[in-house]
């Protein structure tokens, strides 16, 4: 049903086990579930031949070194055998909701970008994955933000020509949102209220920290690609339906790009009152 593909840091302490933890449960979401990591970083080929996964260790990268994200795309539009595709952060768990979530979305319509918030959360050992307790797992977490969009599950004529964006430097993910709700006959679907997938809690070791991270050239670079400012910075407030327990239901904020908008004035006002904390 999906292909899931990823690019993973070196398989080093503890960012091994997270990822470890997330490719796990990608291969569980469903029994025909494929897995393709890409890059050569330490440990990927050895991970993904004990994982059961595919690896494709040629990845176009920036003058930097960091990969490039239209790569990717390319290479799991040539290597997927299923008919829907997964691009998703090595650091999160996926729970088998995520099928309910693609066969909805698959019945309501030809072309569909699936997206929603993440739950953050510290894990520091390897989890069973085949007796996975999700509440125990989820319980005291708290989401990632509407704009931290972390999986793109979409039909593979979505995406064509993608601009040359640093993976894992800001902005490129909030454009991949954007550039689904340009695309004529596209639903983008917010899946909030049914998959909860976790975002295991890590350090930014690989870039210094967050804050080098965001004000780094890459990241400024990655939001002119993006079109510099806000306009193309969607977030899943910006989707057209939401999924509930009850089907999908049209989105009341998707309009243009009102839903983020809305969010960030709320969110101004409600740091300026004191209602929020930073």
């Amino acid at each position: 049903m999906i292909t899931f593909f990823s690019i993973p840091k070196p398989f080093d302490g503890h960012t091994g086990v997270i990822q470890r933890n997330a490719i796990g449960s990608w291969l569980r979401v469903h029994p025909e579930a494929q897995v393709i990591l890409l890059g050569d970083e330490a440990g990927t080929a050895e991970e993904a031949q004990r994982l059961g996964a595919d690896h494709e260790p040629q990845l176009a990268r920036n003058e930097h070194g960091t990969p490039l994200l239209g790569d990717a795309f390319r290479i799991a539009r040539t290597r997927a055998r299923n008919p829907l595709l997964c691009y998703v952060n090595a650091d999160i768990v996926l729970p088998a909701s995520l099928t309910t979530a693609a066969s909805v979305a698959s019945a309501a319509s030809k072309q569909f970008l699936v997206i929603g918030e993440c739950w953050n959360q510290r894990v520091d050992t390897e989890l069973d994955l085949d007796r996975l307790d999700w509440p125990a797992l989820l319980n005291g977490a708290r989401k990632r933000g509407a704009d931290a969009i972390d999986y793109f599950l979409f039909t593979p004529g979505l995406y064509g020509d993608i601009p040359p964006f640093a993976v894992g430097r800001l902005a490129f993910d909030n454009w991949l949102v954007w550039k689904a709700r340009r695309t004529a006959g596209t639903r983008v679907i917010d899946a909030t209220w049914v998959v909860r997938p976790l975002h295991q809690d890590h350090a930014y070791g690989h870039v210094g920290t967050l804050s080098t991270l965001r004000s780094s050239s890459e990241a400024a670079e990655n939001s002119r690609l993006a079109g510099g400012g806000r306009d193309r910075l969607y977030s899943r407030f910006d989707a057209t339906h939401r999924l509930t327990a009850h089907g999908l239901v049209p989105n009341p904020l998707g309009v243009a790009h009102a839903g983020e908008s809305s969010r960030r004035a709320w969110a101004k006002l409600a740091y300026a009152t004191g209602i929020r904390r930073p």
